[in-house]
C-alpha cells in the first residue's frame, strides 16, 4: 500500500495515513487494545521515506512508547509495507498547561519494576520453603505487609545462592504491587558507593540525598561491601537514620550477621542488629528437589518428580541446579522434551568419567534459548521484541567471549546483516551488567550450565 511520499508529506496527507493504520490495528488480529489507546493519543509530525515523527503531549507518554519502540516501528513498516524509523518527541498541548492530561499515562507494573531495580521472576509464589529458611520468609511477609512498621532493619545473611536476595526482592515486589505510588528502590551497595562518588565529583550531594531520604522501601543487597569505607558508611548511616525517623523500611542482605562483618563502624553495626537479623542456611535435599521443580515450571520444562530428586542429591550448590536443568533440557530439544531419571542418571555418569568436549557454538544457543523459554529460530529471525532482543544479544556476547569467534562469525550464525550489529550488541550488555547485578548473575547461571552440559 505504500507510495512514494514527498520528503515531508502534507499535514492533511499525515492525519489520513494515521488513521487509516490506526484503524487497521483495531480491525486486525492482534491483540492490542491497551496499545492503540494509547496510540491515539499520540500525533504525526513529520513522515518520509526513511522515518516516521510521532509527538507525544506528555513525557509519561514518551516514556511508554519508549520502552516499546521495536514493536511500535515492527506495527508501523508492517502497514507501511517497507522499514520506517520511529521518533518520539514531546510536543505542546494546544489546551492551556494546567489542563494538559500529564497524569493520563499510567506506567506498567513491568516499567515500575524496572525503574526501582527490581525483577518481575523474584516474588513469593516461587520462593521454595523449608526448616532452613521458613523463619526468614516468614519476617518477609510480615515486612512486605507492613513497611516501617514489623522488624526495621529487616537483615538477612548467609551464603550464596541462599536466597538473600529473592527474599528481599520479594518484599519490593509485594509492596509495589499493592501500592504502585511507594517509593521503593532496590540497590546493590556498589551502586549506592558509586553513585555517592559521582555525586560529590557533580557537587550534586543534595540531589543524592533526596533520592534515597525519601523513600519508603530501601533495600541494600550485599551490605558487607560498604565496611571500610568511611564516607560511605557515614552517608549511609545518615540515609538510615533520615528513613527509618519517618517510617520508612530498610531491609538489608549480606554473607554474614553484623556482629561478624569486619571494619565496619560500631553506629552501623549497632542499628544494623537493631531489628531483625535472620540467618538462611543453605537448602537441604527437600528444598533443592523444590527448587528444581519451581524452575521447570517457570521454564515450560517437563521433569519426573524422580529426575529431580536425584539432581538435588547430585547437586549441593542451589545456583548449579538450574544450570544442571538447563544443561540436561538441552539434552532432550527436539526430542521427547521430557527429563526422565535414565537420562539424568546417564548425564551425571558420563559427566564424572567421561573427557570433556569441545563447547560448540549450538550449545550456547540451546543454553541460552532454554533460559530464557525462545526458540533459536527467534534469535536469527528478524523480530525485535524485547523478550528476544535480549537473549540475542546475550548470545552474541556468549559467542564472543566463550568461543572468540569472529564478530563476522557470530552475525553469521544469527543471521544478522554484518558485525556492526555484534558489536553493539556486546557493547549494550556489558554496560547494562555493570548497572545491574541480577543481570549479570543470569548470564553466569547460562555459562555455568555450559560448562556442566560438558
Amino acid at each position: 500500500m505504500w507510495t512514494s511520499y514527498p520528503h515531508i508529506l502534507h499535514m492533511s496527507i499525515l492525519s489520513s495515513f494515521w488513521d487509516q493504520f490506526l484503524e487497521s490495528l483495531s480491525k486486525g488480529d492482534k491483540n492490542v487494545p491497551v496499545l492503540l489507546s494509547f496510540l491515539k493519543q499520540l500525533k504525526v509530525v513529520e513522515l518520509t521515506e526513511e522515518k516516521i515523527v510521532l509527538g507525544c503531549l506528555n513525557q509519561g507518554l514518551k516514556f511508554y512508547f519508549d520502552k516499546r519502540g521495536p514493536e511500535l516501528e515492527d506495527l508501523i513498516s508492517s502497514y507501511a509495507g517497507k522499514g520506517l524509523r520511529v521518533e518520539l518527541i514531546i510536543i505542546a498541548s494546544k489546551k492551556k498547561v494546567k489542563e494538559a492530561p500529564l497524569l493520563s499515562f499510567q506506567p506498567s507494573l513491568g516499567d515500575l519494576f524496572y525503574k526501582t531495580g527490581l525483577h518481575a521472576k523474584y516474588g513469593f509464589e516461587n520462593f521454595a520453603v523449608s526448616s532452613t529458611n521458613q523463619v526468614a520468609y516468614a519476617a518477609a511477609q510480615a515486612v512486605a505487609n507492613g513497611l516501617g512498621h514489623t522488624y526495621n532493619p529487616l537483615f538477612f545473611y548467609g551464603g550464596v545462592g541462599v536466597g538473600k536476595t529473592h527474599l528481599a526482592q520479594a518484599i519490593g515486589r509485594h509492596a509495589l504491587e499493592q501500592d504502585q505510588d511507594k517509593k521503593i528502590f532496590f540497590c546493590p551497595s556498589d551502586q549506592f558507593t558509586n553513585e555517592l562518588i559521582e555525586s560529590i565529583r557533580e557537587k550534586s550531594t543534595p540531589s543524592f540525598r533526596r533520592k534515597y531520604r525519601r523513600l519508603n522501601l530501601l533495600i541494600i543487597d550485599d551490605a558487607q561491601f560498604i565496611a571500610g569505607k568511611e564516607k560511605v558508611q557515614e552517608e549511609f548511616f545518615h540515609t538510615f537514620n533520615s528513613l527509618v525517623s519517618v517510617g520508612g523500611q530498610v531491609i538489608l542482605t549480606s554473607d554474614k550477621h553484623p556482629t561478624e562483618i569486619k571494619n565496619l563502624e560500631d553506629r552501623l553495626r549497632s542499628r544494623f542488629s537493631g531489628g531483625l537479623a535472620v540467618d538462611i542456611q543453605p537448602p537441604d535435599f527437600e528444598l533443592r528437589s523444590a527448587i528444581v521443580l519451581i524452575k521447570a515450571k517457570e521454564k515450560n520444562i517437563e521433569i519426573d518428580i524422580e529426575a529431580a530428586k536425584t539432581i538435588a542429591d547430585r547437586v549441593a550448590d542451589s545456583r548449579s541446579l538450574e544450570g544442571a536443568l538447563l544443561s540436561l533440557y538441552t539434552r532432550v530439544l527436539g526430542g521427547s522434551e521430557r527429563i526422565t531419571l535414565d537420562l539424568v542418571e546417564d548425564f551425571f555418569s558420563k559427566k564424572n568419567g567421561e573427557k570433556i568436549k569441545r563447547l560448540a557454538p549450538q550449545d550456547i544457543i540451546k543454553a541460552v534459548c532454554s533460559f530464557y523459554n525462545v526458540r533459536p529460530s527467534h534469535l536469527r529471525g528478524e523480530t525485535r521484541a524485547s523478550s528476544v532482543v535480549l537473549p540475542r544479544q546475550i548470545t552474541m556476547l556468549l559467542l564472543r567471549r566463550e568461543l572468540k569467534l569472529k564478530l563476522e562469525e557470530v552475525a553469521f550464525l544469527l543471521k544478522r546483516k554484518d558485525h556492526t550489529t555484534v558489536i553493539h550488541a556486546i557493547e549494550k550488555i556489558n554496560r547494562l551488567t555493570m548497572k545491574d547485578p541480577l543481570l549479570k548473575k543470569d548470564i553466569d547461571r547460562i555459562v555455568n550450565s555450559l560448562s556442566l552440559s560438558t
